[in-house]
C-alpha cells in the first residue's frame, strides 16, 4: 500500500468517525427526548436510546467478524441491523414530525448519517483486512492467501460445477459465498486449478 493510499484511508476513517460521533450525539438526544416525552423517566430514559445504537454497532461488528473469517454472515445479524436502523430512523423522524415534513427530514438526517458512517467504517476496515490478507493468485498458487475454510466452502458449493468444467462467475461466487471482490477472485482461481487438476 502506497503512502497516498494510507493517507486516503486514514483521512476517510477520521472523517467517518467524526461524522459518526456528531450524528450519534444528535441522534441520542432526539431519541432521548422522544422516550422521555412518552413516559420514561430517570436513568431508563437515558439508557433506552443507547440500546438502539448499540444494536446497530453490535450487528455491524458481527458482520465484520464474519467477513474477516470468510464465513457467511448470520441472518440474525442482518435482521437486527435492519431493525436497529428502522428504530433509530423512526425515533428521529418522530422527533422532528411536529415541525412538518421538513422537520421530519431534518430529524431523520442524524440517523442516516450515523448508520451510513457505521457502514462506511466497516467497509474501510474490511477493505484493509482484505488488502493485507489476500494475495493475488499466481499460476500454481491459486489458494495463496485464501483461508482453508473458504477453500472447503468453495469446493462444497461449486464442486458439481467444477466437475463438469463450468466455473462460476465472480458475481455468483460473491453472492453465494458472501465474500468481496478480492476473495471471489481467489475462489475462482482456486476453482480453476481444481478443474484443471
Amino acid at each position: 500500500m502506497t503512502g497516498t493510499d494510507k493517507a486516503i484511508r486514514w483521512s476517510t476513517a477520521a472523517a467517518v468517525i467524526g461524522v459518526a460521533a456528531v450524528a450519534a450525539v444528535v441522534s441520542y438526544e432526539h431519541a432521548y427526548a422522544l422516550v422521555h416525552a412518552h413516559g420514561e423517566t430517570g436513568w431508563t430514559a437515558h439508557l433506552i436510546p443507547l440500546t438502539v445504537d448499540g444494536l446497530i454497532w453490535a450487528s455491524s461488528m458481527v458482520m465484520l467478524d464474519s467477513a474477516r473469517r470468510s464465513v457467511p454472515v448470520p441472518s440474525l445479524a442482518r435482521w437486527l441491523l435492519g431493525l436497529g436502523i428502522a428504530a433509530t430512523l423512526a425515533a428521529n423522524v418522530a422527533h422532528g414530525l411536529g415541525h412538518g415534513l421538513i422537520g421530519a427530514a431534518v430529524g431523520a438526517w442524524p440517523a442516516v448519517a450515523l448508520v451510513g458512517s457505521y457502514e462506511l467504517l466497516m467497509m474501510i476496515i474490511r477493505g484493509t483486512q482484505q488488502a493485507t490478507g489476500d494475495v493475488a493468485p499466481e499460476t500454481g498458487q491459486a489458494a495463496a492467501g485464501m483461508p482453508h475454510t473458504l477453500q472447503a466452502q468453495a469446493a462444497e458449493e461449486f464442486g458439481d460445477d467444477v466437475t463438469v468444467g463450468q466455473l462460476p462467475s465472480i458475481r455468483v461466487i460473491r453472492a453465494r459465498l458472501h465474500v468481496g471482490q478480492p476473495r471471489a477472485q481467489l475462489v475462482r482461481a482456486y476453482l480453476a486449478t481444481l478443474a484443471a487438476g
